[in-house]
């Protein structure tokens, strides 16, 4: 898949917004600790006008919570700049000032750096004289490409399973940080639709070659007989809904040209409930 035909926006968002709870607990505890989970909601995009560069931003995740019983703000900005860029603590700055002038509460700004360049990110901005420091404005942040990617397999953790697709890993890596990702998601449990969003977020950004999925099949075949079953039936469920949603690509493309129902039907062997309802 091409980088520019990504949403890195809205697979971050719909990644943290789902798990939000689990986010905080795998990379911030002490902050985990902190909040009140009974009290969290999703406030509308806000869009501002950065003054230095003249273009517009919209804050990616921002989130309203308590905080022992305070009511606060976290915001969450996801970062997925492929260059460098030096003014982004001070573009930090001023949108956090922003959000301070209109909501007058504490908030606390974290940054999520997916870029696949490793790179030593500032996390302050700071204004000073040599008698005084004016402004000294901190954020938390995580950057993917730095994490070690087994030292999170054993976690148990969703957002760790989907960003073990960003983390740290060379070439020869790549088929075993998809069979942990597997494993991980054999044990979460979770529900189709979760499950499908882990998965569909891990293979925008880390899919296998025909021969690494050769490998990955003799590897999962070699697992413990239990567990090898189970990550082969949720491989198999997979193929089977890509297959399924390559014959309804191709349909539409039929529709598009011209063809009518039967022989789309046909050709496709799409029942024809499927084929109708792609022309409304």
């Amino acid at each position: 898949m091409s980088e520019t035909r990504i949403d890195h926006d809205r697979l971050f968002k719909e990644l943290l917004s789902t798990f939000f709870e689990e986010f905080l607990l795998l990379f911030f505890p002490h902050v985990y600790e902190q909040v009140d989970f009974r009290h969290i909601s999703f406030l509308s995009e806000e869009v501002f006008t950065d003054v230095a560069a003249g273009e517009k931003h919209r804050v990616d995740l921002l989130v309203e919570t308590k905080l022992k019983g305070e009511d606060g703000l976290i915001i969450v900005h996801i970062e997925h700049q492929s260059y460098t860029q030096p003014a982004f603590p001070e573009r930090m700055f001023l949108y956090i000032s922003r959000l301070f002038q209109k909501y007058r509460r504490r908030i606390l700004p974290i940054a999520i750096f997916s870029y696949d360049a490793i790179r030593d990110e500032p996390s302050s901005f700071t204004i000073k004289f040599p008698f005084l420091t004016v402004v000294d404005f901190r954020f938390l942040t995580v950057e993917l490409r730095k994490l070690p990617w087994r030292e999170y397999i054993r976690r148990d953790n969703p957002v760790a399973a989907a960003l073990l697709s960003k983390m740290g890993y060379n070439e020869s890596e790549r088929v075993a940080v998809k069979r942990e990702f597997l494993r991980m998601l054999v044990r979460l449990e979770l529900d189709e639709a979760k499950q499908r969003l882990l998965f569909g977020f891990f293979e925008t950004y880390l899919r296998l070659s025909e021969q690494e999925e050769l490998e990955l099949r003799n590897e999962v075949n070699e697992m413990e007989t239990k567990e090898a079953k189970k990550v082969n039936d949720l491989l198999i469920s997979y193929e089977r809904r890509g297959m399924e949603k390559g014959k309804m690509d191709v349909a539409k493309q039929m529709l598009a040209k011209g063809y009518d129902v039967p022989t789309i039907c046909e050709l496709t062997g799409l029942p024809v409930e499927a084929v109708e309802k792609l022309k409304e």
